[in-house]
């Protein structure tokens, strides 16, 4: 038998296990342990009894979903009710990847109805994403078809498609949404927020396939978009967009832009450009289609600019209608540069000098003034500043302020060089002369008084002096004038031809922008047309062959679509009249001596 040896130890002996702790502190331990316990019956209790929502909750969490609802986005029509944009229903096809199992021939069906490669489904419904789109703006028929199969994890909400009837017609002006549903270009961007309306939700419950079982009520309906009524007319519209698009293929030139504003309200009625795009199928769009050129180029406007430094020396009681210039030779020197006619003249009037587009006297005319003073009628008329139609891209052009401005300067800006405008800036500019001397602010939208002034409307010129240009620009449209083929049979018309070179790399190069300007009828001046031709490479470039006959052809055809009555005999234009305090004067052109004795009267084509 073993026996211990008297120096074993003993564990039983051992000095720890006679420790005892002390009595108040087992029982603290275990009143805790009780506390605990009683806690957790309390906390049982009040989420079981007294309020189950928070457990209910997160059990539906598992099973119940609150989808969005979009809204419908507002409709886009012109001022006579026809649409220009109106959203259509269409279906996105969505799927969970850790739910989507799909067998081989499944995702070969699906892909076929999709219009996809069995691959690039595959990669989708593998992706490690909770939520991945497959396809959207899909055909009503096409979700049905998706549906009919059943697949696990793969659902599908309805969404809308923007579609555009008047199609590359009114693209610029009307703009376009992305896949999303909003704005990205034109009116579609600048009224956003009126256009987009507000999302709803409804709540359903769903299987573990993700498939919605059943609708459990709505929580929000969605609101739809506002409609919005632009001032554009479809048929103006139509009408400017065919002419701008014949003259830019016959002159085979790069570009074009056209504006038309109704004078009494500064509605915009057409805006068009070339090259323009298809909104509806934008797979190949390139950035020369998507420019809005009337409002996002700029461009030196030559000619077009001579009526406001010769308004504003008429205003200071420089000049007057009759005023003799002396033109000739044909060149000036002003310090060392040297700025001249394209044809040379002996002396002119005033209403002879926009008449014959003379530089010479328009810079002998805007030298009478100073820099600040027409630096100030420049800003006034909206030159340097943006036209704030709250239309996306808008350019404020360049003015230079007065204080760096050269001699020379403020004699090529009297004629248009120096100083850039947008199309739409030169458009409502020439408003002034339309409404004696009245600048109205433009509007993209329709508005409601016709008959009452703009809010926003500013006095430039004087009415006796805007009356007195409004003839000389008429005459610039007659016999002896630079614009007669900007005539229109059976109105008066009142413009001005426009011919500058375009700069590149800093420097002027022989590539021409022609233009013209002008309203009618000049008896009581309704439309305000602007034309625009970028590179006419025909061989003809003047503003008077390139850009005066599109202005006859959309003026003539506007103010008959608007049932503007004539103002002029059929094939016979009107003499020009100058209204002057009530008293009708007989204005034609005046003939003048000049130093060779000699009566000027042949007429000249217009200086660059």
């Amino acid at each position: 038998m073993m026996r211990f040896s008297p120096r074993a130890h003993r564990f039983a002996e051992s000095p720890v296990l006679k420790l005892r702790l002390p009595a108040w502190r087992s029982r603290l331990i275990g009143l805790l342990i009780l506390f605990g316990f009683g806690v957790l019956i309390v906390r049982a209790f009040y989420l079981q009894m007294l309020n189950d929502e928070f457990l209910q909750g997160k059990g539906e969490s598992r099973y119940r979903r609150d989808l969005q609802i979009n809204a419908l986005r507002g409709r886009i029509a012109d001022r006579n009710g026809d649409i220009l944009a109106i959203s259509t229903p269409m279906k996105s096809i969505w799927a969970v990847p850790a739910e989507a199992k799909l067998s081989p021939q499944q995702t070969k069906q699906l892909a076929s109805l999709l219009e996809m490669k069995p691959a690039d489904l595959k990669k989708k419904l593998a992706s490690e994403k909770s939520f991945v789109f497959l396809q959207r703006q899909l055909p009503p028929e096409i979700g049905e078809r998706v549906a009919a199969l059943g697949l696990p994890g793969i659902g599908q909400d309805q969404e809308y498609r923007r579609y555009y009837p008047a199609g590359e017609m009114t693209a610029h002006i009307v703009g376009f949404t992305g896949v999303d549903d909003k704005g990205l270009e034109g009116v579609e961007l600048a009224f956003q927020d009126q256009l987009i309306g507000r999302a709803g939700s409804r709540s359903v419950i769903r299987d573990r396939r993700g498939q919605i079982i059943e609708d459990v009520g709505s929580i929000k309906p969605p609101q739809d978009g506002s409609d919005i009524r632009l001032a554009l007319d479809s048929k103006i519209q139509y009408l400017a967009y065919s002419q701008l698009k014949q003259a830019v293929t016959e002159h085979k030139a790069k570009a074009g832009g056209a504006v038309v504003i109704d004078t009494r309200t500064g509605e915009i009625l057409a805006l068009a450009n070339w090259p323009t795009y298809n909104p509806n199928n934008r797979a190949r769009l390139s950035g020369a289609q998507l420019r809005n050129r009337a409002l996002t180029d700029t461009y030196e406007p030559g000619s077009v600019m001579k009526p406001f430094p010769i308004a504003l020396a008429m205003d200071h009681g420089k000049v007057n209608f009759n005023t003799v210039i002396n033109c000739a030779p044909g060149r000036m020197k002003i310090g060392p540069a040297t700025i001249s006619d394209a044809h040379p003249h002996g002396d002119l009037t005033v209403a002879q000098v926009i008449q014959k587009s003379s530089n010479i006297g328009t810079a002998k005319i805007a030298a009478m003034l100073s820099p600040r003073q027409m630096w100030e009628m420049f800003n006034t008329v909206g030159f340097g500043r943006t036209p704030q139609l709250g239309f996306p891209g808008e350019v404020s052009g360049r003015l230079r302020p007065w204080k760096q401005w050269r001699p020379v300067e403020q004699a090529t800006m009297s004629y248009g060089h120096g100083i850039s405008v947008s199309l739409m800036q030169m458009a409502r500019a020439y408003t002034v002369f339309a409404r004696d001397g009245e600048l109205i602010p433009l509007t993209l939208t329709k508005s409601e008084d016709v008959d009452a002034t703009p809010e926003g409307t500013q006095s430039i010129f004087t009415p006796k002096t805007a009356r007195a240009v409004r003839t000389m620009l008429e005459m610039a449209v007659q016999s002896g004038g630079t614009a007669r083929k900007a005539q229109v049979a059976g109105y008066r018309v009142a413009g001005k031809t426009g011919t500058a070179y375009k700069i590149e790399g800093g420097q002027y190069v022989k590539k021409y922008i022609a233009s013209f300007v002008g309203f009618a009828p000049v008896s009581n001046p309704r439309l305000v047309v602007a034309v625009m031709i970028d590179e006419p490479g025909a061989g003809r470039y003047y503003g008077g062959d390139v850009a005066g006959p599109v202005f006859s052809g959309i003026m003539g055809s506007a103010l008959r679509t608007l049932g503007v009555p004539p103002d002029a005999p059929l094939g016979t234009p009107e003499k020009p009249v100058l209204r002057t305090a009530g008293v009708e004067k007989s204005n034609t052109p005046v003939r003048v001596a000049g130093r060779s004795g000699k009566n000027i009267s042949s007429p000249a084509k217009e200086s660059l």
